[in-house]
């Protein structure tokens, strides 16, 4: 179990989670500036004298790194409960599914067909412009309640594969209720999936709330990395050339999607025992091979002749005819 953990890329990738958190969770209690407070004028360059002023201020001289910290609070909020309900919804409809069977399984595969059909994002749109107060858990509910297709879908293959193996059986004939069968034989063989695809939940919820504030339709009332980058562009920071505020948002967004896809792909080798195996093969085993090669003596050359041919020797017989 050592050597499935301690990856090098496992541990980068979990490096660069707890860093976004900390960012998120720990920062407001550092930077004690209120991120709505105007500390300056507009697109004041970063200057020393204070936590403040590091980044800069925005198009309403308002301190950058504080709408940082608080806006990467808030995406990681949309993002994490976004992703719960997401995989919540996901995970239910696809044990049901792919459980049961029968009519059920055909109901809930043909809403499910009908709701990979239509892109999501139109949908969290049309919800988000819908609402008169956009707040932050509205946002996450909605697009939780928009990204569970592709999960459920997803489910429901791999526990049609598990309904039919022995020991649900065994189960089924020692009285167990259909709900344990779900939650002691079924979903322990699907933790690791439900695990990495929470993950990605959570990275698509995150980039989704940027790209709703993106068009106008953030979290209102506070910040978060999509406003930061909606209002940068509103007031031209790229055209006038104050990057201060348009940079680190683009930054930390990328940050927190590359930390969480490079963990869901580090999980998959912690899961996959093919993947596992192949790591190890890679190891101190070929190394020894290859050592082993290096050590191992080398045949002589045969003779070769003036006419640059392997000259291979002939018999020769003395005995008569």
């Amino acid at each position: 179990m050592k050597a499935v953990n301690l990856t090098p890329r496992f541990w980068f990738a979990a490096g660069l989670v707890v860093f976004t958190l900390l960012v998120g969770l720990v920062g407001p209690l550092i930077v004690h500036t209120d991120p709505d407070a105007v500390i300056g004028g507009l697109y004041d360059r970063p200057r020393g004298g204070g936590l403040p002023m590091l980044l800069g201020t925005d198009n309403e001289g308002q301190s950058v790194l504080a709408n940082l910290v608080y806006g990467t609070r808030t995406s990681l909020l949309v993002g994490l409960v976004a992703g719960v309900i997401a995989s919540a919804i996901g995970l239910t409809l696809g044990l049901i599914a792919g459980y049961q069977g029968g009519w059920l399984d055909d109901v809930i595969s043909g809403v499910t067909n009908v709701a990979l059909a239509i892109p999501s994002i139109v949908l969290v749109i049309l919800l988000g412009i819908a609402l008169d107060n956009r707040s932050s858990l509205a946002l996450a509910l909605i697009i939780g309640v928009t990204s569970w297709p592709w999960m459920a879908r997803a489910v429901r293959a791999q526990s049609t594969s598990i309904r039919s193996r022995e020991h649900i059986d065994v189960a089924r004939l020692s009285g167990a209720s259909w709900l344990s069968i779900l939650t002691r034989d079924v979903l322990p063989y699907l933790l690791s999936y439900v695990v990495m695809a929470f993950v990605l939940q959570v990275s698509g919820a995150i980039l989704a709330e940027a790209a709703l504030s993106l068009l106008g339709l953030g979290p209102s009332g506070t910040t978060s990395l999509g406003v930061m980058l909606y209002w940068a562009l509103q007031w031209g920071s790229i055209r006038t050339g104050a990057l201060w505020a348009f940079l680190p948002p683009t930054v930390m967004l990328t940050l927190i999607a590359f930390s969480l896809l490079l963990l869901q792909s580090s999980l998959d080798e912690v899961f996959n025992p093919r993947l596992r195996r192949g790591r190890l093969a890679k190891g101190p085993g070929r190394r020894r091979a290859k050592g082993a090669l290096a050590e191992a003596p080398v045949a002589a050359p045969a003779p070769v002749g003036s006419t640059g041919l392997v000259e291979t020797p002939v018999p020769v017989t003395t005995g008569g005819h």
